[in-house]
């Protein structure tokens, strides 16, 4: 019998078909709802066990302990702390101080990255060998290795105060961090504020009408002249009307320790330091790849237009790349953040280290605090992603993707 004659009519088929797919549906359905109560019986039992464990170790569940005094100094805070405020202030004080340097490890790894991968691509041999010699060693060192050396090797190796390096008399490094005046407003710190304010948006909107005319009309516009007037002409005018917007406080050696300015404690540098470079290898080969991503023919068409080779980097192949670079550029915006939480090796006042791991030794609300942490970060990673998200969404728009 032919395998034609064997197929059912198309009648029976297709109820065939209908019933085994109804049947396949509910047995989904089903599964489904027993795994769903499977997870569910989980978290009852797993929620349980931890409230019967506090109660039998005497130990309070909720937040209430976040009203309770900390009782320990932080040598970083942002905001104004001393050790007889609340944990809650010392949960604020963590997450500022997390904030603060995955920012300034963002911003230097960026650059960083930048830098490295042009060098890798550029004609000159030596400056593309410095840029692999780059990429090759520090990735391949743990993070971790990388931060204990610039806090052991090269900063605490630093002279001490009484010994400290001077820079032109007004700021000093030493083994305990660097020291430098202190700014402290005056009477025209208000309309320097608003003035300087006001120019760097108007400097903002020059450049993007800068850029609309370049594109859409070919016409190239000097904008720089009217951003230092904008930037410094303002700015000082106002001080020669309202007078000096703030004074400096000069840091003074006092005993064995330096009175007086601000001071960037070394857990800070090494934490940033580290953060930056270790991440700045992995952009680079990032925007490598972006870059290497446009057509040949792209550097071709902006030197035939008379551009330089760096012109034509920023103008054509630079933003065309922007499209490959930013998805993964945003993993490595998150990896950082997440990486700051190694500060608790050395001794950086980080969310982990005077939450997750001060403030948990002292009041055993592991549940509470583990969780308040998680949802930290969580927090920032989803943030980060939006960002990033609506920028490319941006960068594909105006390319027309």
């Amino acid at each position: 019998m032919s395998t034609e004659a064997r197929k059912p009519p198309p009648q029976i088929a297709l109820k065939l078909r209908r019933a085994l797919g109804g049947k396949a549906g509910w047995n989904g359905v089903a599964v489904q709802l027993a795994f769903a109560a499977i997870l569910g019986w989980i978290a009852f039992e797993i929620i349980s066990n931890a409230r019967t464990n506090l109660a039998n170790q005497h130990i309070a569940a909720g937040f209430g302990f976040l009203r309770n005094n900390a009782g320990f100094d932080v040598n970083q805070s942002l905001i104004p702390y001393t050790g007889s405020d609340t944990f809650l202030r010392v949960f604020v004080v963590g997450l500022l101080n997390t904030l603060v340097v995955s920012v300034v490890g963002i911003v230097f790894a960026t650059v960083i990255g930048f830098i490295i991968a042009l060098c890798r691509l550029s004609p000159n041999w030596l400056l593309s060998r410095v840029g692999e010699i780059y990429v090759e060693v520090i990735r391949n060192l743990p993070l971790l290795f990388q931060l204990l050396f610039w806090y052991l090797a090269v900063l605490a190796a630093l002279p001490n105060p009484r010994q400290s390096i001077s820079l032109l008399g007004i700021a000093f490094i030493s083994n305990r961090g660097l020291v430098i005046p202190s700014p402290i407003g005056e009477s025209g710190f208000a309309p320097f504020l608003a003035v300087l304010t006001f120019g760097i948006v108007a400097s903002l909107a020059l450049r993007i009408y800068a850029r609309r005319a370049l594109y859409q009309y070919g016409h190239m516009i000097r904008i720089w002249p009217y951003v230092l007037g904008l930037l410094f002409g303002l700015p000082l005018v106002t001080t020669l009307i309202f007078g000096l917007p703030f004074t400096f406080e000069l840091p003074q050696l006092k005993g064995f320790n330096f009175a007086g300015g601000s001071r960037i404690i070394p857990e800070f540098v090494a934490l940033a330091v580290a953060l930056s470079t270790y991440t700045a290898a992995f952009i680079a080969e990032i925007v490598r790849a972006g870059i290497l991503s446009v057509h040949k023919g792209q550097m071709e068409a902006g030197s035939s237009l008379g551009l330089s080779r760096g012109a034509t980097l920023r103008l054509i192949v630079v933003p065309q790349a922007m499209r490959v670079i930013v998805p993964p550029l945003t993993n490595q915006y998150l990896n950082l953040t997440k990486n700051s939480s190694l500060a608790v090796g050395i001794g950086y006042p980080d969310l982990v280290s005077v939450f997750a791991g001060t403030s948990l030794s002292q009041t055993g609300q592991a549940i509470e605090i583990i969780a308040m942490t998680m949802a930290v970060y969580l927090l920032i990673s989803l943030l980060t992603s939006a960002v990033m998200s609506v920028y490319g969404w941006r960068i594909n728009r105006s390319l027309g993707a």
